[in-house]
C-alpha cells in the first residue's frame, strides 16, 4: 500500500509513504519533484507485476 501528498502553499515538501511486509517507509521529497509521476511508476510496477 502507498500514499502520496503533493507540496502545497503551506507545506513545502511532497511526501511518499509505503507500507510493506518489511515495514513502513516515509520519504520526504523536494517541492520540484512530480509526485504523480512516482505514483504512476509505483502503480505500474505493482499492478503489472508478474
Amino acid at each position: 500500500m502507498w500514499s502520496s501528498e503533493n507540496a502545497g502553499t503551506l507545506d513545502w515538501n511532497s511526501e511518499l509513504e509505503m507500507w510493506t511486509r518489511a515495514g513502513h517507509i516515509k520519504v520526504k521529497l523536494g517541492k520540484g519533484i512530480d509526485v504523480r509521476r512516482l505514483d504512476n511508476l509505483i502503480a505500474h510496477m505493482v499492478l503489472h507485476a508478474r
